[in-house]
């Protein structure tokens, strides 16, 4: 793709024609359905009568449910009642695909597991996003930060004897994104069979999926990969570098190019004719040598002056940069990489759209992140609910209805 793509939100996207039912909760169930609901599935967000639970979170917490909620409908029903479990019984009639990530057991328990439906229902795509796929695990309870620790990444990303967690939602997202991907397959496959079939992803399975490269090196050279921190480097720059006016750019010198092109521009050709440089892995065994000369060439540069140079020669690097710094990055705010998506406190933010170009366009924002039960009402009634049908459900308190009061 080239850097002319627009963001098209009034396209109807490779999925228009598909709904989704999303019983999801906090990142990996809603990130799973957002991925879908971007690229044009119909997605339904089935909430509880008090609502997704992230939408009260605070701190760490507090955005998920607006950055992983955009382009879907919401309706509100009580699944633990047997009306509401008929509500739902006939709104998957309609579905092509459901999401669920409750807890292992409880969608048998409202009797709504796979095998309760499938014969119900032989065209549904069922997609269960849980802790672990089948095996001595399946049965336990996981989150983002426990699999981490139990799959390695924890111990990869902090410095020896000190495991931390990756800085984002990392485990959830990714196997938000496996799910979408196996329903898409699934989907696929269905065109071919006319069946559905249950589609799985998990947590600890898709950490191990993380660290499998350093699963691949212990195997290869017999020695447990030290941390990320403490790691060997497989070239002989590539680290961070602090600059004239105090800024931090990571650089990478990864290729004889690239070293041929930092020797000539930064006046080093005594180290380019160095007959003990000549090849990567020749360098990175001569860190000692080399580092403390990079290091003054690249403190010797203010950041736009690093810059220019490393872009012009297309050597790798990237500015440090904190979150908030990306709403005015030039890049993500050119050609609608960011979406202007409502928060709950009647604010707006920027928030990225899924990094995915297709025919020139990266998919847009055709839904705000929804009230609670904004679309219970409509969508019933696409089921085929009459609206005193709907009115005697509301008056039960079955399900709830609220529609949107603001744009």
């Amino acid at each position: 793709m080239n850097n002319t793509a627009t963001a098209s939100p009034n396209r109807a996207g490779p999925l228009a024609g598909i709904r989704i039912l999303e019983l999801g909760h906090t990142v990996m169930g809603p990130s799973c359905s957002m991925v879908l609901a971007d690229l044009g599935a119909d997605v339904i967000k089935v909430e509880p009568l008090e609502g997704d639970r992230t939408r009260a979170n605070v701190g760490f917490g507090s955005a998920l449910f607006p950055v992983f909620n955009r382009n879907k409908r919401s309706v509100s029903i009580d699944l633990k009642n047997p009306t509401g479990k008929a509500v739902v019984l006939k709104m998957i009639a309609g579905a092509d695909a459901l999401i669920e990530n409750f807890a292992y057991g409880a969608m048998d328990r409202l009797g709504l597991g796979y095998s309760q439906l499938a014969s119900q229902f032989p065209r549904l795509v069922y997609c269960s996003l849980k802790g672990f796929l089948s095996g001595p695990y399946e049965k336990r309870a996981a989150l983002d930060e426990i699999v981490q620790y139990m799959g390695g990444l924890a111990y990869m990303t902090g410095p020896p004897g000190m495991p931390l967690r990756a800085g984002a939602s990392v485990v959830d997202i990714m196997g938000g994104m496996f799910g979408a991907l196996g329903i898409m397959a699934a989907l696929r496959e269905r065109d071919l069979t006319g069946r559905g079939q249950l589609v799985q992803s998990a947590l600890f399975e898709s950490t191990a999926f993380l660290v499998a490269q350093h699963m691949g090196q212990h195997a290869l050279t017999g020695k447990a990969p030290p941390p990320m921190p403490a790691k060997a480097s497989s070239w002989a720059v590539y680290d961070p570098f602090q600059t004239a006016d105090g800024q931090t750019v990571f650089v990478g010198i990864t290729s004889d190019n690239h070293w041929r092109s930092f020797c000539q521009e930064f006046g080093v050709a005594e180290l380019l004719d160095n007959p003990a440089l000549k090849t990567n892995p020749q360098r990175a065994q001569q860190r000692a040598i080399i580092m403390p000369i990079v290091t003054a060439k690249f403190a010797a540069e203010t950041l736009a002056s690093l810059v220019e140079k490393l872009e012009r020669l297309s050597i790798p690097f990237g500015p440090l940069a904190k979150p908030g710094d990306l709403f005015d990055d030039v890049h993500l705010n050119a050609a609608g990489g960011l979406l202007d998506v409502h928060l709950p406190t009647g604010t707006h933010a920027k928030i990225p759209g899924i990094p995915l170009e297709m025919n020139g366009h990266k998919p847009g924002l055709a839904r705000q992140p929804p009230h609670m039960g904004e679309h219970t009402r409509e969508v019933l009634m696409e089921a085929g609910f009459s609206t005193s049908d709907i009115d005697a459900l509301i008056t039960d308190h079955v399900i709830i209805h609220t529609p949107r009061s603001t744009p």
